[in-house]
């Protein structure tokens, strides 16, 4: 039986990393001051934040899978490794669950990917929930010697021996350690795969952020294909120190206050979205104060 914690705690509200305001306006003038290359966010904080995060409550901390920093697409995600930082961030944190958003599967070696989400599980406490995709990002694939248009087949095979479907190929005696309870797998997108495919074959799905109006008809396609499977979102957030300051919308997301944001979360609920990761890169003012601000006036309305 899969463990899903994430499910079990209805609508709720979490954080992707880094945890970092660098596409913010004082975040480029930083990033330029420094030399840095525009998306390689400042770690320096990244412990205290992802403290407080958990210590705040949000449910779920999100880590991307960046495996080769690229110019043309700009952005290192939270620049550390996924399982190597989600393992890190187990041991500092206590209630948090932890996420990948997702683990670009046909660049590793899924046995691999096995025994890594295996260790991540045990470690955790169970608080794993496995993200993944084929990977959209065509310079990564030459780089790992594997052929780009062949992704969807890899990703199938993948998943095959995450859920123990390929034990078969394994000699008497054999086995991936430490054995564990299957915690759940989410896909990112549809992995280059059909609705159908992904509604029965994984436990989740983790859609591109988009309006309530997106969603609506998003949603409506995952019930289809996935009954009450958790459906899960994002919002790069600007978060605005001013509780009244209206909805303004921008690529990926919405610049609001307190009573904006509760108004977007409230529609999100209402299209069917189980879970919001909030994105606060272009977050204009101070990281921990707009998580505590929300952790204050927002999760208290969701987080029953």
């Amino acid at each position: 039986m899969t463990i899903d914690k994430l499910k079990n705690l209805g609508f709720s509200i979490g954080v992707e990393l880094p945890l970092d305001n660098d596409w913010s306006r004082d975040g480029q003038q930083k990033r330029i001051k420094e030399g840095k290359p525009f998306g390689v966010p400042d770690m320096s904080q990244h412990k205290e934040r992802i403290i407080l995060a958990d210590e705040l409550g949000f449910s779920t901390a999100w880590v991307r899978d960046v495996p080769l920093y690229d110019p043309n697409f700009g952005d290192a995600a939270q620049v550390f490794e996924a399982f190597t930082y989600l393992g890190y961030l187990a041991g500092i944190t206590n209630n948090i669950l932890l996420g990948t958003a997702a683990i670009v599967l046909p660049l590793r070696q899924p046995w691999l990917v096995k025994k890594s989400a295996n260790t991540m599980a045990e470690l955790s406490n169970n608080r794993l929930i496995l993200g993944v995709a084929s990977g959209d990002r065509p310079s990564e694939y030459p780089l790992f010697n594997v052929d780009y248009a062949a992704r969807g087949q890899l990703f199938r095979e993948a998943i095959e021996v995450l859920k123990d479907e390929s034990d078969s190929k394994l000699q008497p005696g054999q086995k991936i350690y430490p054995q564990v309870a299957q915690y759940p797998i989410y896909a990112a997108g549809l992995a280059q795969q059909s609705p159908q495919f992904i509604g029965e074959n994984l436990d989740g799905w983790l859609a591109y952020p988009g309006t309530p109006d997106d969603h609506v008809k998003r949603v409506a396609l995952w019930r289809s294909v996935a009954g009450d499977k958790p459906y899960v979102s994002f919002i790069h957030l600007d978060f605005v120190d001013n509780p009244d300051a209206p909805i303004e919308r921008h690529h990926f997301g919405v610049r609001t206050g307190v009573n904006g944001l509760i108004k977007e979360l409230n529609s999100m609920k209402a299209a069917g979205v189980d879970h919001i990761g909030l994105h606060f890169r272009r977050n204009e003012i101070n990281i921990e104060q707009s998580m505590e601000d929300i952790a204050k006036n927002v999760l208290p309305v969701f987080h029953k």
